[in-house]
């Protein structure tokens, strides 16, 4: 039922798509769609405005409209819901939670996607990384931080062997980081598939080293499109063991 209620209304002018705001809703009613904060369902907000000051560029507001009532029983099965479709595979062998979803806030720089499309910068010694768990096999499709990202594949070679990793490819993207040589390429594969048909991906910076094996790392993200029926622009970055950049191919979705 309606009714005439304090719920919050985002300026999508100003969201930047940063992502702060969606963990400090503890009821789960924020998502990000398409590089925007988003209001997932009215019977989610309570109204309280808790996420109003962990946005930085004030784009959230309390406000009164007519809107369906909060239901704290919709959002009980809502986030259980959530919670089974992002537990992936919650615990490793070892039993250490280490795909636990969650959205970081970098160091000095915006998250997700906003700081690569509104250039800002990551200064040195800062981290530029926003969201955990960053293991290609350990990130479920249904990662909310997905959601209209600028991807970063790394080989797990690449972040020791290019000095400024943070600042020049990891800024403002979403990273996934594995091991073509010792990890399954086709599990690589179905993965990737799954993302892009799910996850509206915007870009894809795969970064790989000069050595042979890294070199099925472009390929296995392409598969991974094809499969999906997607083109998404993409750049095959190869990095050498001193640590240059031996070749940028860009390819057009």
């Amino acid at each position: 039922m309606k009714t005439v209620r304090k719920i919050i209304e985002i300026d999508e002018g100003k969201c930047n798509g940063c992502g702060q705001c969606v963990p400090a809703c503890a009821e789960g009613a924020l998502s990000i769609v398409d590089g925007k904060a988003k209001l997932v369902s009215d019977v989610y907000c309570d109204g309280l405005g808790a996420c109003l000051g962990e946005c930085p560029q004030d784009a959230i507001r309390l406000i009164d409209r007519e809107a369906e009532e909060f239901n704290e029983e919709e959002v009980k099965k809502y986030l259980k819901e959530k919670e089974q479709a992002e537990k992936g595979l919650d615990t490793i062998a070892c039993g250490c939670p280490s795909s636990h979803i969650k959205m970081l806030k970098p160091l000095g720089a915006a998250t997700g996607q906003s700081a690569l499309q509104s250039g800002a910068s990551c200064s040195s010694g800062r981290s530029a990384l926003s969201q955990w768990p960053i293991q290609i096999r350990l990130i479920p499709a249904s990662a909310m931080f997905l959601k209209g990202a600028h991807l970063l594949v790394a080989a797990d070679c690449t972040p020791a062997a290019y000095p400024d990793f943070h600042k020049d490819f990891l800024q403002g993207r979403i990273l996934m980081i594995g091991c073509p040589k010792f990890d399954d390429a086709e599990d690589y594969v179905q993965k990737f598939a799954a993302i892009f048909k799910e996850a509206d991906i915007k870009s894809v910076t795969v970064l790989s080293m000069e050595v042979p094996c890294c070199s099925k790392l472009p390929v296995i993200v392409r598969k991974g499109m094809e499969l999906a029926g997607k083109g998404v622009p993409m750049e095959d970055v190869v990095i050498d063991v001193r640590g240059g950049i031996l070749k940028r191919t860009k390819i057009a979705a």
